[in-house]
């Protein structure tokens, strides 16, 4: 036990404690009668001491291991995902820290909500507090989604936030890495596992399909995590964007007229034929209805005062990802055009329209 813990860098009575609360309990003897770990007990220890480092409770800790579902490779692959998701907390912490001290090497005054940046753990911790008052699954493109999931009855939905899009009718599986969006789920919502597409920990050809919702360009290898989804299902649905066309920043007037800063938050996204070759799949466009009820950056294209509305932007993931003094600019910009009726001049045509075809794309695998 002494060299266990020497090695573990914890401390013996530690180690007499997680055996008197059943955790981990040295299961051999040594020739002299002395308790000793068995290769099993030092594997079962590792991944109770780094969920503890990870921050999890010892109840939470004890129903983790106790799983009788997961293996050691699914541990690691779900310790891989929390400690990812951390690295990204650190850096978005590190990105914030950097832009107030160069803002205060400027003598530039720091807004209270640019101060609280620093505490952004990643991108779906900043807008994850405001995603339930907007984002909301609208039944026109539920229903071209779940046309997609054709018979599957086990769907492993994949970053799957607060749950929207999640069909009531098959049984479903999460994987969603944020706290934040996790807390956020519904009370009778599928059951969620905090890990990242990239390593997903579960084994090949668990699910009949796999789905991801809006949710691929936040991943930090999109590719790796299309290749996880084909790995674990025998089919894929991905919802996603389109940056193959050219000229596709002007397919939406509020990139192409005042945030042209939107096409370098997707500069290093893959190319949707190069994501639909990943998965073997077959594109087809969708539609956003004027009144899409899912508050997704280009639900308002015929309701462009929405934008204004703070609450709708703390919901959309671009802003964050633009900074303030471009969503300020573009605010701004906007709020003057539609008060001169610049924007329904430039605009007229949209009136006419129920759908738009603004980039969304639909991956059938």
């Amino acid at each position: 036990m002494g060299r266990v813990a020497e090695l573990a860098g914890v401390s013996v009575r530690t180690l007499h404690h997680y055996d008197g609360v059943g955790l981990v309990r040295p299961s051999a003897r040594t020739a002299a009668g002395y308790r000793a770990y068995s290769a099993d007990d030092v594997e079962r220890l590792r991944e109770v001491l780094a969920y503890r480092r990870l921050g999890f409770g010892l109840r939470e800790v004890a129903e983790l291991v106790g799983d009788p579902s997961t293996d050691a490779v699914a541990h690691l692959r779900r310790l891989r995902g929390l400690l990812l998701e951390r690295r990204d907390r650190a850096a978005a912490m590190v990105d914030a820290i950097d832009r107030e001290l160069e803002a205060r090497s400027k003598g530039l005054k720091v807004t209270p909500e640019e101060q609280l940046e620093v505490l952004g753990a990643r991108l779906y911790d900043a807008i994850g507090g405001a995603y339930t008052a907007t984002r909301h699954t609208d039944p026109r493109i539920a229903a071209q989604i779940w046309d997609a999931l054709g018979d599957a009855r086990t769907v492993l939905n994949v970053g799957a936030g607060t749950g929207s899009y999640e069909p009531a009718d098959r049984d479903v599986t999460a994987v969603e890495p944020s706290a934040v969006m996790r807390g956020q789920r519904p009370a009778g919502a599928a059951p969620c596992v905090a890990a990242a597409a990239e390593s997903l920990p579960f084994e090949d050809r668990s699910f009949d399909v796999a789905m991801a919702v809006s949710t691929v360009h936040h991943w930090e290898d999109p590719m790796a995590g299309l290749r996880e989804m084909r790995r674990v299902a025998r089919r894929v649905v991905v919802l996603t964007f389109d940056t193959d066309e050219p000229g596709w920043q002007d397919r939406f007037w509020l990139t192409r007229d005042y945030l042209p800063e939107f096409a370098a938050v997707l500069a290093g996204f893959p190319p949707l034929a190069g994501m639909a070759d990943a998965i073997g799949a077959r594109v087809e466009p969708v539609p956003v209805p004027w009144d899409c009820t899912d508050g997704l950056f280009e639900a308002y294209w015929r309701r462009p005062e929405a934008y204004l509305e703070d609450r709708v932007r703390r919901a959309m993931s671009v802003w964050t990802r633009v900074g303030p003094e471009a969503e300020r600019r573009a605010v701004q910009r906007l709020g003057d055009d539609l008060g001169s009726g610049r924007w329904a001049e430039r605009n007229s045509d949209l009136a006419e329209l129920d759908v738009a075809d603004l980039g969304l794309r639909l991956l059938r695998a």
